[in-house]
């Protein structure tokens, strides 16, 4: 079962992740909302849409822009809808 683990805290966890060009995508409901802080950042993906960010911050520190989500996908990208993926020194393990 894929975890996401920074600075030893377990943030998400679930057999139900979809992987999207070897990322994995976390089911929002899966993720531990304790360790996200909303982000000003976006990106624009071609085929996925906009992404916005969260900040993943476990104790004092604060890994910038280490989550994202896609809150209104493209068609053709559904399958990321309500999910979270990180990156950024997060381990997918699993």
């Amino acid at each position: 079962m894929p975890k996401a683990i920074w600075n030893g805290k377990v943030l998400a966890q679930s057999d139900n992740c979809v992987e999207v060009e070897g990322n994995q995508y976390f089911p929002k409901e899966a993720v531990d909302q304790k360790y996200l802080r909303s982000s000003e950042k976006h990106t624009v993906c071609s085929w996925k849409g906009t992404a916005s960010y969260y900040d993943v911050v476990v104790g004092r520190k604060v890994n910038a822009e280490a989550a994202w989500y896609y809150p209104e996908p493209k068609a053709g990208a559904e399958q990321v809808k309500d999910r979270i993926a990180f990156w950024r020194g997060v381990s997918v393990e699993g």
